[in-house]
């Protein structure tokens, strides 16, 4: 998976989670709508200051955002 793909479906999840829109985050961010809406896409990729920005809107730490997901699987026991 692309760091862009690991980012962009980290924000598009931790969005959803908080009940925002994309209009509300991007608002609270200070970017445009289209640009989150490109990054959650994964086509863009986000400067540092855009992660801070969106991290801290998302009440997350910047690192969060490009974590990759867990390959773990469930214990069976």
């Amino acid at each position: 998976m692309d760091i862009r793909e690991v980012f962009a479906a980290n924000v598009r999840k931790l969005r959803n989670d908080r009940g925002l829109t994309q209009d509300d985050l991007a608002y609270e961010a200070k970017v445009s709508r289209g640009y989150l809406s490109q990054l959650e896409k994964g086509v863009f990729y986000a400067s540092l200051k855009i992660i801070d920005r969106l991290a801290k809107v998302l009440k997350v730490d910047p690192a969060m955002l490009l974590e990759r997901p867990s390959k773990r699987r469930p214990n069976k026991g």
